[in-house]
């Protein structure tokens, strides 16, 4: 059976980067069986000519899958479907080694995300805000809070602070904050987490439909340009059934 009858086609019609749908087709087809482990992939050059993607594009679709180890790559040998289980129905692997956006993280793994925003404003930073951003007192920073949702089930609140600079207003963020940012070639390239595992206070357990003291994840983060620039700060609250946090760790 030729490999594109296995995988399948991009969905011209669907939105969000080629590159996501293709690590898309790869998951369902590594999860349905139809791609069974051992098995090998085309090199890139051929799954670029099947797909008309640059081996670039290829690689970034690929280089996910083999985070989670879903994919692994045999040194001279070529990529083959690895022996990791789909994670469990319902809950989603959050890689905290890997940068990557709430909406980047839902799409490549099929599911829909969306937002309902609590506030999306521009005001003077804080203290606290000058502080982690590098900011003069009285300088001007959009400020965004949202509940974040995958197939219309809350799974994370988040608080986000970026300069004003680094946007030209706060209506420029729609569904992805990484997206707007991309735009002007302000994508952040490192990140410093902080993550605690706490119990939902009552205001964020009814924001996300849970009980106070359900189990949350609570993500501290800055984010930085190459020139070392911070272009955001945020305070991200998981719903600690939905998620798990993988990290992959190697010795130097």
């Amino acid at each position: 059976m030729a490999f594109i009858d296995q995988v399948g086609v991009l969905d011209e019609d669907e939105s969000g980067p080629r590159y996501l749908r293709l690590q898309k087709l790869l998951r369902n087809a590594i999860d349905n069986r139809r791609l069974p482990v051992g098995s090998a992939l085309p090199s890139e050059r051929e799954l670029g000519e099947v797909y008309a993607l640059s081996r670039v594009t290829i690689r970034k679709a690929i280089d996910k899958l083999v985070d989670e180890g879903l994919l692994e790559r045999r040194k001279g040998a070529g990529t083959f479907v690895g022996g990791a289980a789909p994670a469990q129905s319902g809950r989603v692997e959050k890689s905290i080694s890997k940068l990557s956006s709430f909406s980047e993280d839902m799409l490549s793994r099929g599911r829909k995300p969306s937002s309902r925003w609590l506030d999306r404003s521009e005001g003077a930073v804080t203290p606290d805000e000058a502080l982690s951003l590098g900011l003069s007192p009285g300088s001007p920073v959009y400020r965004f809070q949202r509940i974040r949702y995958a197939d219309g089930e809350t799974m994370a609140l988040e608080h986000v602070a970026v300069p004003a600079w680094g946007l030209p207003s706060a209506e420029a963020v729609e569904e992805s904050l990484y997206d707007a940012l991309d735009l002007r070639g302000l994508r952040p390239v490192r990140v410093l987490q902080r993550v605690r595992a706490i119990g939902f206070n009552a205001e964020h357990a009814a924001l996300l439909g849970v009980e106070e003291g359900d189990p949350c994840l609570f993500i501290d983060r800055r984010a930085f340009l190459p020139d070392g620039r911070v272009i955001e700060v945020a305070q991200c609250y998981y719903r600690g059934d939905a998620y798990d946090l993988v990290a992959e760790l190697s010795q130097n």
